[in-house]
């Protein structure tokens, strides 16, 4: 278990194709949430390692090469297995419609890029409780 986890640490799939924001969010996440991370550059890796051990959440960056944020979210919605997983969307582009298309096709909710690493664990801690209200 990371240095500083607790009993609630997650264990958190983070996909972006910047190095420097997987490496920013995963010390952020690990040293001041607690949390597990594992990392994915990605779409279709996000997807494999989501397969090989199932995510509490998945960090997922909205625009990426090949394989998109909300690609890599309706192929995960596609299988049982990942149906209830909660996505956060990772992007700089948050505005009141594209938020609301990025709810609309299932995601948990919207972090915003950039993000201040002292805060991320707390927002990402946030939006799951929220989502998991909305869900009952």
């Amino acid at each position: 278990m990371p240095e500083g986890a607790h009993v609630g640490s997650l264990d958190i799939l983070l996909v972006d194709d910047d190095n420097d924001i997987r490496r920013v969010a995963q010390l952020a996440l690990e040293r001041v949430g607690g949390h597990r991370v594992r990392l994915a550059e990605s779409g279709q890796r996000a997807i494999e390692l989501a397969h090989e051990q199932l995510p509490d959440v998945i960090l997922l960056d909205v625009m990426m090469p090949h394989f998109d944020g909300p690609s890599v979210l309706l192929a995960l919605r596609a299988e049982p297995a990942m149906r209830d997983v909660p996505v956060l969307f990772m992007t700089a582009k948050v505005q009141k419609q594209e938020s609301e298309r990025f709810l609309s096709l299932g995601a948990a909710g919207i972090v915003a890029k950039p993000f201040d690493p002292m805060l991320l664990a707390k927002s990402v801690e946030g939006l799951l409780a929220a989502w998991r209200m909305r869900r009952g």
